[in-house]
This record gives C-alpha cells, structure tokens and sequence, in this order.
C-alpha cells in the first residue's frame, strides 16, 4: 500500500509539472475584460440621430471613445449615461467598431436603460444607466465606437 501511494504522489507531480510546461510554451490568447462610461445624446423623429463620448478603462489605462450612430424609428430628444464591462477584449482597438443588439425599449424622464451589444470583433458590452428626457426608442443596435 505504500508503494501505490508514493507512487501516485509522483504521478500526481509528474502531470503537475507537465501542465505548468505545456502552459509556459503556448502562447496565451488571454481575452479580458474593460470597464466602459458612455454618454450619448439623441434626437429624433423617425430618423434618430445619436453622438457622445466615452471612456473605456483597460488594463490600467484610460481611452477616450468618440460614439456615433443613426436609428430608425426615433421620436423625441434624450440624453443618457451608461456604464458596464466591454469583455472578450484582445486590445484598446478591439471594442471599436459597430455594435448590434436588442437596447431597453420605450423610456421616459428618469426610465432605465439596459443594453448588451456586440461588435464585429467579438467585444460584448453590457451596458445600463437612466435616460433623462422623453425618447421612444433608443435603440443602440448601429452605435459606432471608435477610439479618440
């Protein structure tokens, strides 16, 4: 009985040892996740036209985020501020581009917004604030993020 155990704890460490060699030599394709500050502005009647700025912290680090966009089936003027995580990030560069996704529907003064995007690189924000204003639709799907 002694012998099997000493000899499990060496098989034990022999599989150890190979895992954290194999994990030295492959390259890592780490995809993490950034914390994300939008404010945009929009205004519409059936063509809403959408702009604001952002910030995307990762890594330590802080970019600045120009948003753009144009939606269909606007009507009204709002404002909101949103914040959340932008993940399957690779690099800064990675969460530009445009975003599509089903946002929260009709808002009014003081409603809540949820929104979950996604962009042609993989990059998902999951998004949430409160709209100040009267907007029937602020639909997200089609928003541009581009780096400053």
């Amino acid at each position: 009985m002694l012998v099997f155990t000493r000899a499990m704890k060496m098989a034990a460490a022999a599989v150890s040892l190979a895992v954290m060699l194999l994990g030295a030599v492959t390259p890592s394709q780490a995809q993490t996740t950034g914390q994300v500050r939008l404010h945009i502005v929009k205004v519409g009647f059936i063509i809403g036209v959408g702009g604001g700025s952002g910030v995307l912290i990762y890594q330590g680090h802080r970019y600045r985020l120009a948003v753009s966009g144009i939606g269909l089936g606007s009507l009204g003027v709002a404002a909101v501020d949103l914040v959340g995580t932008a993940s399957n990030l690779t690099s800064p560069g990675a969460i530009a581009g445009t975003y599509a996704g089903a946002g929260a529907g009709g808002s009014f003064v003081g409603g809540g917004q949820v929104a979950t995007l996604q962009n042609g690189n993989g990059v998902l924000l999951q998004l949430q604030g409160v709209q100040a204003g009267f907007q029937v639709s602020l639909g997200l799907g089609g928003m541009t993020l581009s780096l400053r």
